[in-house]
């Protein structure tokens, strides 16, 4: 795919050790250690920002995101992720002495940017340490160059738009360039055995580099797109709501596969496939729409549909804690982890950054940060305190969290990121079911 970098996928070793064995189980996805150092779950606490405290004397973490709009689900997984990454902080010490804290302000999503462009604003009035966010890619588009402007530290734990890499270097992100889901998914479309595809998908940065990514794919396997095709111009505006013509259009475009590129727009789509006879499972998602649809759906209608999502499943340790955290935090126990793991990584690296370069101001975690993550080929470690302990004693070190990312590269993007494969049961669940590792 011109533009982009070329990509490889291997299996990971997580399903049985003979050829032709059993598919790997969600039990037997690699996942990371998670932290057994960490406070109990009656100790959590959310330490958010008061007016005073800004980067000259605190690890300030300032949030960008989804509190409303079509990615509204991810919000709690985002922010818990974020707010048990600073209570860990704050309990192993903090940061050099200097407390963490987090102010999480609203990203909404790309149909209203006045959304973020406010929040935008108001965080970079609190002078912030670091900004998490924003989920959507087409969000972080419209506020990256005010953060990089003022010289703020971006980390997005779940953006995958391949404009996106390389774009600045005050923006990273812990979740993978949809190069490397969009080769995972083509993959699994191809071994399938489906070689004519169909794609519904919305007119934005996140759908169209994603369909780009998938139709490479698909076609460099011989394969051929019929409809929503590169350049044909059969996009959809985001939160469009009835979606006859274009499923007319798909249909009679006789694919073996139907790719859904959409967020909320999904759950106006499927019934409209439904409703024309297509069989939903030869029907594909992506981490935008791989989602819960129980409450959504009549029982039995995804069923055997398959969607990826980038980021390797936590250990049950971890999202024990999380939603530990959600409960204290957010008033409820989380019912989805999605991007928590990316989230609380980020987290995490910036205040390893910071204690590397003994400050903690934008510029000290932007020069650090590629560093503590591998980059410089250091000593493995898996939790804040111990990375703390190797850097006090001079150490380079990996912190190594449960996102399972590899270091960062050039581009400030991960060099290696796992992306699960789930399936829909009769209720319309999504179960983990496999696992594939990409690498740029």
């Amino acid at each position: 795919m011109a533009g982009t970098a070329v990509l490889g996928l291997a299996l990971a070793a997580c399903g049985s050790d003979s050829e032709g064995g059993d598919e790997p189980t969600a039990e037997d996805t690699p996942t990371a250690t998670a932290s057994e150092e960490a406070p109990p779950a009656d100790t959590f606490t959310d330490d958010k920002c008061s007016a005073a405290q800004t980067s000259a004397d605190t690890l300030r973490v300032g949030g960008i995101l989804p509190l409303t709009g079509s990615l509204a689900f991810l919000g709690p997984p985002e922010i818990s992720g974020v707010g048990l990454a600073v209570s860990d902080i704050n309990a192993a010490g903090g940061v050099a002495g200097a407390q963490a804290c987090h102010d999480v302000q609203d990203s909404g999503d790309s149909a209203d940017m006045s959304v973020s462009t406010q929040s935008a604003g108001t965080l970079v009035a609190t002078k912030p340490s670091v900004v998490i966010g924003a989920a959507s890619s087409s969000v972080s588009l419209n506020v990256v160059d005010t953060f990089a402007d003022n010289k703020i530290v971006q980390i997005s734990p779940a953006n995958t738009a391949v404009d996106l890499s390389g774009y600045s270097d005050w923006y990273f992100r812990t979740a993978p360039p949809d190069g490397v889901q969009g080769n995972a998914l083509g993959t699994l479309i191809t071994n399938d055995g489906y070689s004519k595809v169909g794609f519904l998908v919305f007119n934005d940065t996140y759908g169209t580099g994603l369909r780009n990514a998938i139709e490479a794919t698909v076609t460099a396997a011989g394969g051929e797109c019929t409809y929503g095709c590169e350049g044909n111009g059969e996009e959809f505006p985001p939160a469009q709501t009835t979606f006859s013509a274009e499923v007319g259009g798909v249909l009679a475009s006789k694919p073996d596969a139907i790719v859904i590129l959409a967020f909320d727009e999904t759950k106006s789509i499927v019934p409209e496939l439904k409703s024309q006879g297509w069989d939903m499972s030869k029907t594909y998602f992506s981490d935008g729409n791989t989602a819960d649809y129980s409450e959504d759906f009549a029982k039995g209608t995804l069923e055997g549909a398959q969607g990826t999502i980038p980021g390797a499943d936590p250990d049950q340790t971890f999202k024990d804690r999380v939603s530990g955290w959600a409960e204290v935090g957010l008033g409820e126990p989380l019912s989805d982890y999605s991007y928590a793991a990316e989230s609380y990584d980020a987290t995490i690296l910036a205040a390893l950054a910071a204690v590397k370069g003994g400050a903690t101001d934008p510029a000290t975690i932007q020069k650090n940060l590629a560093a503590v993550s591998g980059a410089t080929d250091g000593e493995e470690c898996t939790t804040y305190a111990d990375c703390v302990a190797l850097l006090d004693g001079g150490s380079e070190i990996r912190y190594t969290g449960p996102s399972g990312i590899g270091p960062i590269d050039d581009e400030n993007d991960p060099s290696s990121a796992f992306v699960g494969i789930y399936t829909f049961n009769a209720d319309n669940k999504n179960e983990l079911t496999s696992a594939v590792e990409g690498s740029k």
